[in-house]
């Protein structure tokens, strides 16, 4: 029986934070030891650059990605990690796909969307600013994933969209040339945490609000205790359904530690005290791979090889499908 093939990527555009942590990394590296998946996990640089123009930024989040998920065990025997742009193939089936892909399709994708409704409202032509790389950057999505006849695509209830898109995109292909591509569908971790960040809205380099994963000890105590908390005395009842503080603590605790910190809100915990035994909690996981991190950041070599082994193996799997792309669609060797 075939396996699941799960295919993850992560744009190299920030360092890595607790929300990254909970909601990608986590599930990402429990996967890459599941012998019944095959996982494709990647940094998706050529997305980064999309948005980011700052070459030095691409580069230091390409390897601090790569150094926390190899830090926090990253099975890489079991699972292909590689770097988006080591594999060409992919640039390559960009191009066919957007031959065959509708304008009006992309004209529907929630980024453009957002963008030109900025420029609407902010008076500006509709298009001002906007690349072809963010008009068009669901294709290259959807080369990362149909190159690699991926099935399972994990992502956010905000990125549904995006699978869809995909689907759309190998269908009208499969539609002309023949069953060339697998559908994907979107697989939504309902179960995983969306952590609230410093200010209570959803954790994000976007916001500013985020907790760096590998902060040190003292950094790390210091940015918990700067979660927003409301007024509540020490001795009166908390609701752990409106507190940051407690969500963050519920995705890193056992049910049994949960319960307990509940029934310690409806008592009056203080917010002092609830902050400290949190940063305890989120250290005692992530403390061990910190000094592995490190050393891994030093240590640029090994990144760098362990990210080349994983594009050797994406490249022949990549190669054999473009193969069958360009014999579908008329571009092969004669005779």
């Amino acid at each position: 029986m075939a396996k699941q093939r799960v295919l993850t990527g992560i744009t190299t555009t920030g360092t890595p934070h607790l929300g990254n942590y909970v909601g990608a990394i986590r599930p990402a590296v429990e996967a890459s030891r599941d012998d019944s998946i095959e996982s494709y996990f990647f940094l998706a640089d050529y997305h980064a650059i999309i948005k980011a123009t700052d070459p030095e930024q691409v580069r230091q989040s390409s390897r601090e990605i790569a150094a926390t998920w190899l830090a926090l065990g990253l099975d890489t025997e079991n699972s292909v990690f590689y770097r988006q742009s080591d594999i060409p193939e992919i640039l390559e089936l960009t191009w066919v796909l957007t031959c065959n892909t509708a304008k009006g399709l992309m004209n529907r994708a929630h980024a453009y969307k957002a963008a030109v409704q900025a420029n609407e409202d902010s008076g500006e032509d509709p298009d001002f600013g906007i690349t072809m790389g963010l008009f068009s950057y669901p294709v290259l999505m959807a080369a990362d994933i149909l190159m690699f006849k991926a099935h399972d695509i994990p992502v956010g209830k905000d990125q549904i969209q995006h699978v869809e898109m995909v689907r759309d995109i190998a269908q009208r292909f499969n539609h002309h040339f023949g069953e060339v591509f697998t559908l994907p569908r979107a697989v939504v971790g309902d179960h995983v945490a969306v952590l609230l960040g410093l200010d209570g809205r959803k954790m994000s380099k976007s916001y500013d609000n985020a907790i760096p994963l590998f902060e040190s000890e003292k950094r790390l105590q210091k940015a918990i205790n700067k979660i927003k908390t409301n007024l509540l005395e020490p001795g009166e009842p908390k609701d752990p359904e409106d507190s940051t503080v407690f969500q963050i603590w519920k995705a890193f605790a056992t049910p049994d530690e949960t319960a307990d910190m509940r029934q310690r809100f409806s008592e009056g915990i203080g917010w002092g005290e609830a902050k400290k035994q949190l940063f305890e909690l989120v250290n005692a996981e992530i403390g061990p791979a910190r000094n592995r991190y490190n050393e891994l950041m030093a240590d640029p070599a090994f990144i760098e090889t362990e990210l080349r082994k994983g594009a050797d193996r994406a490249r022949e799997s990549a190669s054999r499908l473009l193969a069958a792309v360009r014999e579908a669609i008329g571009i092969s060797p004669m005779g």
